[in-house]
């Protein structure tokens, strides 16, 4: 039976730390606590809000109505075959340790994607990536729960309609299912992914020239590690800005101004320019703003220094927004979700 928690803290369940009340809370750790929220007229009559690991999220006020946080637990092999291997993972479980699972049994796909925060659940609705590699390249099914009915839907690959940190759930069906569980395809003879340059020197400062994808997984954790923060440490939630996707004449218009401008090919038209890049040339890497600030080691990452509250991080976002514009003519978009 759940255990419905009244005017309860949300501090423990979003890594920036905010704290902020929810009229109600939920822990939902098996597949029959999901439908037995769904059945309570709680959940039918209030505002919804659903949570996994809490790290995309930033609270900006308290919560009215439901917040239920997926926790439940499993990895099941659904069909193994000589070189590859499909297992279903429940969304409650933690995204890095089951990467880790992965890489200990040799299992490849996901090594790119070591230590990201959160849960397995959010990973399509965002799909998430680093390092050359995203959710929809090992992706190959979900399981969901329609919020309101019940109703169970699986999502194959081309219904979910992935792009760069988007996908269907964050636009046409977003707030309308929820994910209980995703399929993935691994590789058991893996293609390592290495073109990124932090991964082939960390590589080659250890005289590794054949790794393996713990190699791999290793290198991702050291650069993630040396570059971000721990939100156990300091409050933060990753990447709060998308890499923003520009018109190549655009870019090549402020190459001129700009000579060590960096940008990846998209396709044609169109050129990624590292967001990170864009915020410390407009001199926001470092800097402080009331009582949270801007990652001295990485310009992407705003964190909660001393008990910020969620509306200083979004006026830091929004002068960091501005800043940028004023400067290159390019609108930062947030990865993050703003409640």
């Amino acid at each position: 039976m759940l255990v419905w928690q009244q005017n309860a803290s949300l501090k423990p369940f979003n890594t920036f730390g905010m704290e902020v009340s929810a009229d109600w809370l939920v822990l939902i750790q098996d597949s029959g606590d999901l439908q037995e929220l769904i059945r309570d007229a709680r959940w039918q009559t209030l505002p919804r809000l659903i949570l996994g690991g809490g790290s995309n999220i930033l609270f900006t006020r308290d919560v009215e109505g439901v917040v239920a946080v997926i926790q439940t637990k499993g990895i099941s092999t659904i069909e193994e075959k000589e070189d590859e291997i499909l297992v279903e993972v429940q969304s409650g479980e933690v995204w890095h340790e089951w990467v880790t699972y992965c890489v200990k049994r040799g299992w490849g796909g996901l090594e790119n994607l070591s230590l990201i925060p959160g849960s397995v659940g959010a990973s399509p609705m965002q799909n998430i990536g680093a390092y050359g590699v995203e959710i929809k390249d090992v992706f190959v099914s979900l399981k969901a729960l329609h919020i309101v009915t019940g109703a169970e839907r699986v999502f194959y690959h081309e219904q979910c309609a992935f792009g760069y940190r988007e996908s269907v759930f964050k636009r046409s069906e977003k707030d309308q299912w929820i994910i209980a569980s995703v399929v993935f395809r691994l590789s058991k003879n893996p293609v390592l992914k290495m073109e990124y340059g932090d991964i082939k020197m960390r590589l080659a400062e250890r005289n590794i020239d054949q790794p393996s994808i713990g190699d791999i997984s290793e290198a991702v954790c050291t650069i993630r590690q040396s570059k971000l923060p721990d939100p156990r440490v300091l409050g933060n939630a990753g990447s709060f800005f998308k890499n923003p996707v520009i018109e190549k004449v655009l870019y090549q218009n402020l190459l001129v101004q700009y000579p060590a401008m960096p940008h990846y090919p998209v396709n044609d038209e169109h050129v990624k320019v590292p967001a990170g890049w864009l915020i410390e040339q407009a001199g926001w890497k470092g800097r402080k703003w009331e009582t949270c600030a801007v990652h001295d080691r990485q310009a992407l990452v705003l964190v909660n220094h001393a008990q910020a509250k969620g509306s200083e991080i979004w006026n830091l976002s929004s002068a960091i927004v501005e800043d940028v514009l004023k400067k290159f003519q390019i609108e930062l978009e947030r990865e993050v979700n703003v409640y």
